[in-house]
């Protein structure tokens, strides 16, 4: 098994001058988003690190300003695209007070899955001749939106690197799922480092990930798979759906 890198080490907080960040305007009055800034930034571990918590809690702010912060472009190919969607016009501004501190050997190689924004991604690389070689000559929406993602996966998940990923169970079957906790196992003892934001039970099960999970309380570390909130209550759903969903249908 590879020693474990940590080619993105920290998230600093350096906030611009111009224009500076408004600290009682949304973003940076999500707590997570606020203890990052109060702390000056955030330690990232190595491995694979889920980031966990209800909707509005920050998981995706976060995960999509530390992919648009890691210079992560991918081994050299001038004209194809292949590091996964760019910013988008509503994110956040969180991403330009941000600084990565990476290691002196980081790899340029990752990629961000979307879920949101993968069906315009794949779309564009369809209708791009120069993409064909780097995505193996496929067309990518001639499958089901679940087979793309796991065309993608298959595809650029290859080199070590940093890879991130929102909610990237939102188009996986189960036994599907099952296929992304292997592989991210797998990239895990090759070095890469990957940050996934996800409700998924079943993703967060990895063993040896690190699980941060965020809040109201900002961001704290859960030692255990079995003290995460969600974990818990689906098990108590999942044991007695009956006592939940009598209060919810007629």
């Amino acid at each position: 098994m590879t020693e474990p890198v940590r080619h993105i080490e920290r998230v600093d907080w350096s906030p611009r001058d111009d224009p500076p960040p408004d600290l009682e305007e949304w973003p940076f009055t999500i707590p997570a988003v606020a203890q990052l800034v109060a702390e000056g930034g955030l330690e990232i571990p190595a491995g694979v690190t889920f980031l966990i918590g209800e909707n509005g809690s920050g998981k995706s702010t976060l995960v999509e300003a530390l992919a648009a912060i890691y210079p992560r472009h991918g081994f050299v190919h001038p004209f194809a695209s292949k590091t996964g969607p760019g910013p988008s016009d509503e994110d956040s501004p969180l991403r330009w007070h941000l600084r990565a501190r990476t290691h002196r050997q980081a790899s340029p190689a990752g990629f961000f899955l979307r879920s949101e924004l993968m069906h315009g991604y794949l779309a564009g690389i369809d209708t791009s001749d120069a993409s064909a070689s780097v995505w193996g000559e496929e067309r990518l929406q001639a499958r089901s939106h679940g087979e793309s993602f796991l065309a993608v996966l298959g595809l650029r998940f290859t080199a070590v690197g940093v890879y991130l990923m929102d909610e990237p169970e939102a188009a996986l079957s189960f036994s599907s799922c099952l296929g992304l906790v292997s592989l991210l196992d797998q990239m895990r003892r090759e070095g890469s480092q990957v940050i996934v934001a996800t409700h998924s039970p079943l993703l967060m099960s990895l063993p040896g990930a690190t699980l941060l999970e965020v809040g109201g309380w900002g961001i704290r570390r859960v030692e255990s798979y079995d003290k995460v909130e969600l974990v818990r209550s689906w098990r108590e759903f999942l044991e007695a759906p009956g006592r939940f969903l009598r209060h919810l249908v007629d």
